[in-house]
C-alpha cells in the first residue's frame, strides 16, 4: 500500500488545477480500494455546503452540482465528527441523505474520512460499495485515512490556486479572496503586489503572461544554446574517464533539450501567451511527474536529470532578465521567504506592504518589519506565490490576513483604517520630548531596537532615550563576506554618533537559528538548539575580537558604547568572553586610542539563565532579557514555523512567571535590568513589565509613542494590581483579553485592535 500511497501523491502533486487533483484522487482511489466508488466532496465557505466535486462510480452529471449543509447527511456528519465513520447499511442510518441524480441507491457501505488541514475541515472523501455484505476493514478505513492526510495539503494549494485564478468553489467568480497567516507586524498597507523570487527555482516561477512572444522566445533559445553547450564541454572534458555507455548520458540529455522534445513543449506554450520562465516550469513539471510515477528505478531516478536540466535553463533564462528592476508606488513585496537583504532592494519611499510565505510573526525578518514600520503577515503557507504578482493587496498586518483583488467596500473599509492610524501617529508626536514618566511619578527607560540606518530616524523622531539592542549580525547579513574592521568601526560609529550621549547597545554577533549567512552556513537538524549566538563566536575568536575591537575604536570620544552577549547558558562562557573584551581593550588602549572600558551584560533568553541570575550578575554589569527566545524555549515553540506559531504566546503564564522571577532576583542582585523583545513594544505588555519592576524597555521605533502614551496615563500601582490579577491566570488567551478590556476601560482601546475583519468582511 505505500507503494500505491506514493504514486498517488506523486500523481496528485503534478496535476495542473484541483480539478484534475481531484479526478486523478477518486480514480486512483477507487481502484486501490477495489470499491465501487470513491467520491470527494469539499466545503465551500462561502455557502456553508459541501459540494461533490469529484466521483468514480456515481452520475458525472451530479457533480458542481449535488451539495450538502454543513452537517446534513453522512458527508456532514463526518466533517462535523471530523472523525471517519464506517457503516455496513449506510441507507438505514437515520442521518442517510439520499439525492436521486448521484444514483447511490445502489450502494450500500459507507466509509467516509474528513480532509483536515491545519485544523480546518476542506472537505470529505468517500468510498461506497453496493454489496451490503461488504464491511470496509480496519486496515482500509486506516489506509483511507492516511490518503486524506497525505492529500490534505496539496488540496488546500490547489483550491487556493483556482480561488486565485478567480473562481469560487461553485464556479462563480470569486471577490475578495483572502488567506490567513500570521501577524508579522501591525498596520495596513493596500497596494500593488511584487513577487520576488530565488534565482534558478523553478517552483518559486511566477505566472506571467508575455508581452512580447518572439522575444520570448528567442531567449528561450538562447538560453537552451547556452546549456547545450556546458553539457557538451563537460562531456569533452571527462570523455577520458568514462566508458561510452557512460557518455551516451551526454547524448541523452541534449536529446532532452532538443526541438522535438522538452525544448519544442516549451516554444509551443511561449507561442501560446506564456512568458519563458512560467513556459519552462511548467514543461519541467509535467516531464519530473511523468518519471517519478515510473515502475523502472532506473527511470524514476531520471526525474532528477530533469530538474537539474530545468534549473540550468532557468539559470541562463534569468541572467538575459536581469535589467534593472522597477518598483511601483505603494510596493507589498512577496516571496517564498522573505530575507533582509529582499528589503535593501526596494526603495524605502515605496515599500509598504511585506508578505512571506515561511516564517512567523517573530522570526527575523518580521522583527526588522516592525523596527520599519512596515505592515507585515507571515505564514501563508498555502497560498499560490506564482499568482500573487502585480495584484491589488491588502495587508492586513493586524489579523494576519492578506485579501487580494478588494471590493470597493472591504477597500473603503481598510482605507478607513489606514487614515485613523495616520490620525493617531499626529496625536503622539507632541510626546517625543517628554519623559516617559507615570502619573505617580515613576520613571521608566524607552529604549529602541535597531539594526539598520533607517531605523536611526525614526527612532529619534519618536523620542527614544538609547538603543537597548543594537542587531550587530544585520550588517553581516546583507554582505557577501565577512564585513572588515573598518567596515565594522565604520557601522557602528554611525550608531554611536547618532544617538550620542545616549547609550547604545551593541550585541555580539548572534547568527545561527532563524538567522543565517550566505557565506557561513551552519546546517543542523535543529538549529535553534544548536551553534548560535555566543558559541559560535567563541569558537571563533578570530571573528569576536575583531568586532569588540571594531566596537571600542568606535566608541572614541563617545564613551556610550554598552557590550550584550547572546544566547549565554553558563556562567563559563561569560567568563571567556570577559577574558577576550578585557584583552581587546588593552590592545586598543595601546595602539594610544583613549577609550573607556564599555558596560558589559548578558542577555537572558535561555531557560537555564533565568535560574542563575545571582551568578551571572556577579560578573557583568547589567542584565536583559530576549523575551523572544525565551518564550520560544519556555514553549518549545519553533518561532519560525506557521504550523505552531498559534502556540507562540508572550503572555503565556509560564513566561509571565519567568519575567517575574528574573525581576526580583537581578532586584536582590542590585543589577540593571532591561528587556528588548518584542513583549515590551506591546502597551500591556509594557504596563506588566513596569510593574514587575523592569528599568528599561527597548522596542521597535514605530511602537515607542504607543507605549510613552500608556504608561504616562497611568499610575504604577494600577499597573501592579493589574499584574497581581494576571499573574493568578491560567490560560495566555484569558489573559490578553484581561489586559485588553483593561486598557479599554482605561481609554486606551485605540492601541488594541484585532479581530476588524472575519472572513473577508468588516465587523
Amino acid at each position: 500500500m505505500l507503494s500505491v500511497l506514493r504514486s498517488i501523491v506523486q500523481e496528485v502533486n503534478a496535476a495542473k488545477d484541483l480539478q484534475h487533483a481531484l479526478d486523478i484522487i477518486v480514480s486512483r482511489v477507487q481502484a486501490a480500494m477495489d470499491t465501487d466508488v470513491c467520491s470527494v466532496y469539499l466545503f465551500d465557505p462561502a455557502s456553508n455546503r459541501y459540494r461533490l466535486m469529484a466521483t468514480e462510480g456515481l452520475n458525472q452529471d451530479a457533480v458542481g452540482k449535488v451539495s450538502l449543509g454543513h452537517s446534513e447527511g453522512l458527508v456532514g456528519l463526518v466533517g462535523v465528527r471530523e472523525e471517519p465513520i464506517n457503516l455496513q447499511d449506510a441507507p438505514s442510518h437515520p442521518r442517510y441523505r439520499y439525492f436521486p441524480e448521484t444514483g447511490e441507491e445502489r450502494y450500500h457501505s459507507f466509509l467516509g474520512v474528513p480532509i483536515i488541514h491545519r485544523r480546518k475541515v476542506l472537505g470529505v472523501i468517500v468510498v461506497q460499495q453496493q454489496s451490503i455484505k461488504r464491511c470496509f476493514d480496519e486496515g482500509e478505513e486506516a489506509f483511507l485515512v492516511t490518503v486524506s492526510a497525505q492529500l490534505a495539503a496539496i488540496i488546500a494549494h490547489s483550491e487556493a490556486t483556482d480561488v486565485m485564478g478567480g473562481l469560487s468553489l461553485s464556479g462563480e467568480a470569486a471577490r475578495d479572496i483572502n488567506f490567513k497567516g500570521v501577524a508579522g507586524a501591525p498596520g495596513v498597507a493596500i497596494g500593488h503586489s511584487v513577487v520576488i523570487f530565488p534565482p534558478a527555482d523553478l517552483d518559486a516561477v511566477p505566472d506571467k503572461v508575455s508581452e512580447n512572444k518572439e522575444l520570448e522566445a528567442q531567449r528561450f533559445k538562447d538560453a537552451i544554446a547556452s546549456v547545450r553547450q556546458d553539457i557538451q564541454a563537460v562531456g569533452n572534458k571527462l570523455a577520458d574517464q568514462l566508458r561510452p555507455e557512460e557518455q551516451a548520458l551526454f547524448d541523452v540529455y541534449l536529446g532532452i533539450l532538443d526541438d522535438n522534445a522538452l525544448a519544442g513543449e516549451v516554444l509551443g506554450r511561449i507561442k501560446a501567451g506564456n512568458w519563458a520562465q512560467g513556459a519552462l516550469r511548467d514543461v519541467i513539471k509535467e516531464y519530473v511527474g511523468h518519471f517519478e510515477m515510473m515502475g523502472d528505478a532506473y527511470l524514476r531516478e531520471r526525474a532528477v536529470d530533469i530538474k537539474d536540466l530545468g534549473r540550468r535553463v532557468l539559470a541562463y533564462l534569468e541572467q538575459s532578465d536581469q535589467k534593472e528592476r522597477e518598483y511601483p508606488d505603494n510596493t507589498i513585496l512577496v516571496s517564498d521567504e522573505l530575507t533582509p537583504a529582499m528589503l535593501g532592494e526596494v526603495p524605502r519611499n515605496k515599500l509598504i506592504g511585506l508578505v512571506s510565505v515561511r516564517g512567523s510573526g517573530n522570526s527575523h525578518v518580521a522583527i526588522l518589519a516592525r523596527a520599519m514600520g512596515i505592515p507585515t503577515v507571515m505564514g501563508l503557507v498555502d497560498i499560490p506565490v506564482s499568482q500573487l504578482d502585480s495584484r491589488e493587496l491588502v495587508v492586513d498586518g493586524y489579523n494576519g490576513q492578506i485579501h487580494a483583488s478588494p471590493s470597493a467596500e472591504l477597500r473603503a473599509f481598510y482605507n478607513s483604517i489606514v487614515e485613523e492610524e495616520k490620525e493617531l501617529v499626529k496625536g503622539l508626536e507632541t510626546l517625543k520630548n517628554q519623559p516617559c514618566t507615570t502619573q505617580d511619578g515613576h520613571r521608566v527607560s524607552v529604549w529602541v531596537n535597531t539594526g539598520l540606518m533607517t531605523d536611526v530616524v525614526r527612532s529619534l523622531s519618536n523620542g527614544a532615550e538609547g538603543v537597548g539592542l543594537y542587531r550587530t549580525e544585520v550588517p553581516f547579513m546583507i554582505n557577501e563576506r565577512f564585513p572588515s574592521e573598518q567596515e565594522q568601526r565604520d557601522c557602528y560609529r554611525e550608531q554611536l554618533e547618532a544617538f550620542s550621549p545616549n547609550i547604545v547597545t551593541m550585541r555580539t554577533l548572534d547568527i545561527g537559528g532563524d538567522k543565517a549567512l550566505t557565506y557561513f552556513p551552519i546546517n543542523e537538524e535543529n538549529p535553534f538548539l544548536g551553534w548560535r549566538g555566543i558559541r559560535v563566536t567563541l569558537d571563533h575568536p578570530e571573528i569576536f575580537l575583531v568586532q569588540v575591537r571594531a566596537m571600542l575604536k568606535a566608541s572614541e570620544g563617545l564613551d556610550n558604547l554598552r557590550i550584550m552577549l547572546p544566547m549565554v547558558c553558563n556562567v563559563s562562557e561569560v567568563e571567556e568572553a570577559l577574558h577576550l573584551i578585557y584583552r581587546v581593550y588593552h590592545e586598543v588602549r595601546e595602539e594610544g586610542i583613549n577609550v573607556s572600558m564599555p558596560q558589559v551584560g548578558v542577555m537572558i533568553e535561555v531557560p537555564g539563565a533565568v535560574y542563575q541570575i545571582k551568578e551571572l550578575a556577579e560578573r557583568v554589569d547589567f542584565l536583559s532579557v530576549g523575551s523572544n527566545d525565551l518564550t520560544q524555549y519556555l514553549l518549545a515553540v519553533d518561532r519560525n514555523n506557521p504550523r505552531v506559531a498559534g502556540l507562540y504566546h508572550s503572555f503565556h503564564p509560564a513566561v509571565l512567571q519567568a519575567l517575574t522571577k528574573i525581576a526580583v532576583d537581578a532586584k536582590c542582585a542590585g543589577t540593571q535590568l532591561s528587556i528588548c523583545g518584542e513583549l515590551a513594544g506591546d502597551p500591556a505588555g509594557a504596563v506588566l513589565l513596569m510593574a514587575m519592576g523592569y528599568e528599561a524597555l527597548s522596542m521597535n521605533a514605530s511602537n515607542l509613542p504607543r507605549v510613552k502614551s500608556v504608561i504616562r496615563n497611568i499610575d504604577l500601582e494600577w499597573a501592579r494590581e493589574l499584574l497581581s490579577k494576571v499573574l493568578y491566570l491560567d490560560s495566555p488567551h484569558v489573559v490578553k483579553s484581561t489586559l485588553d478590556l483593561a486598557l479599554n476601560e482605561k481609554g486606551f482601546g485605540k492601541f488594541v485592535r484585532s479581530g476588524r475583519v472575519v472572513n473577508g468582511s468588516p465587523v
